[in-house]
């Protein structure tokens, strides 16, 4: 029996509804999820900010766009935003980034290998440091004349004895994504985390899970549920501490402009730390923090971008496209009010782009 060609529309679109609600139905699952992991650890001992660290960010790109980068992430950068985007790229790819913040006194860095396999999967592993290096360490040089314990006008420090520590803080991401479809990726990260300060150390192990899904060729959804069972940190002094779930949801519309790609971006950083004022929004102890961005890219050659981040903080960036090397700058200003001085990020994007190497 011949089909009649004026069905022909309405297949097409049955068959694009019911992607697009079976997109929307794995994405509401894992939501769902997330809300039984954070009200299961709510009865244990959540440090507040205690994972603050994994969260600044990494990429020019992704920072100036004010952090807005959970439906955006393409490159080796994704295995941190959302690791279902390293399903996405083409070529192995190398990302470096160096941040210098508060006048140089804390150093933050970044490096991260991400690898194409096969048709659909991508593997990937990041490595981030956040750390204050040669701080003095006066507690075993004090000449306590008066006995108190302090010091004032009688007693002083003896600067032979006088030693310097770190603080710093590692964690390290392995990734892994897939093609689940034409429109939809996976993608999972095991975070293995290192907290040292002084003698002390902690020692934890978390887990995320992203999704990237494209109803509409301009359109992305991303959502990246991290630390989705809570990540655990063991102290050394016996204490112990949970960073709770946070689940970045995010879109971005790509428009074809003056020859060039304007991409207006937005995500919201949902958290269940009890936060309250200290965010944007709270509903108890769900807190809500926007993030919005906007990049146009002319003909693959540069980049501009601004962006708000979460902490009320407007961002510039731009961007140059090589062959094999992307370099991304972006900048931010911590408020004239305070010293704590502006903050530049650059980053670096190598891409192996030969044909034998690709996917």
């Amino acid at each position: 029996m011949k089909r009649c060609c004026t069905c022909q529309p309405n297949s097409y679109l049955n068959e694009f509804g019911f992607s697009f609600y079976r997109g929307l139905l794995r994405v509401f699952l894992l939501f769902i999820v997330v809300l039984i992991a954070a009200q299961t650890a709510s009865s244990q001992s959540i440090a507040k900010y205690a994972g603050e660290f994994m969260a600044i960010g990494v990429g020019g790109r992704a920072l100036g766009l004010g952090s807005s980068q959970v439906a955006l992430a393409s490159d080796a950068s994704a295995g941190y935003w959302n690791p279902a985007g390293l399903a996405r790229i083409e070529y192995p790819e190398v990302m470096l980034m160096h941040d210098e913040r508060f006048a140089s006194l804390i150093n933050y860095d970044y490096a991260s290998v991400a690898i194409p396999y096969g048709k659909d999967e991508s593997f990937g592993v990041s490595i981030m440091r956040l750390g204050v290096d040669g701080i003095p360490d006066t507690r075993n040089a004090l000449i306590d004349y008066s006995g108190s314990g302090i010091l004032d006008g009688i007693n002083r420090l003896d600067y032979d004895k006088i030693t310097n520590f770190n603080s710093a803080d590692w964690a390290f991401y392995l990734s892994y994504a897939s093609r689940y479809s034409p429109d939809l990726f996976y993608g999972v990260n095991v975070k293995l985390i290192r907290r040292t300060l002084a003698e002390f150390s902690a020692t934890g192990i978390g887990f995320d899970v992203g999704l990237l899904y494209s109803p509409l060729t301009d359109l992305s959804i991303g959502v990246n549920a991290q630390d989705i069972t809570t990540t655990f940190l063991a102290w050394s002094t016996g204490t112990d501490e949970l960073v709770s779930p946070t689940v970045k949801i995010g879109a971005a519309y790509f428009i074809d402009l003056l020859g060039g790609r304007l991409a207006p971006t937005c995500d919201v950083d949902v958290r269940f730390e009890n936060r309250q004022f200290a965010s944007i929004a709270h509903v108890g102890p769900i807190s809500l923090d926007p993030h919005e961005g906007l990049e146009f890219d002319y003909h693959k050659l540069v980049a501009l971008r601004v962006g708000y981040s979460d902490v009320k903080q407007l961002t510039l960036g731009a961007g140059l496209h090589f062959r094999k090397l992307d370099i991304d700058y972006s900048f931010a200003r911590f408020g004239q009010e305070n010293d704590l001085g502006d903050t530049h990020r650059i980053s670096l994007r190598f891409m192996l782009q030969e044909e034998k190497l690709a996917r």
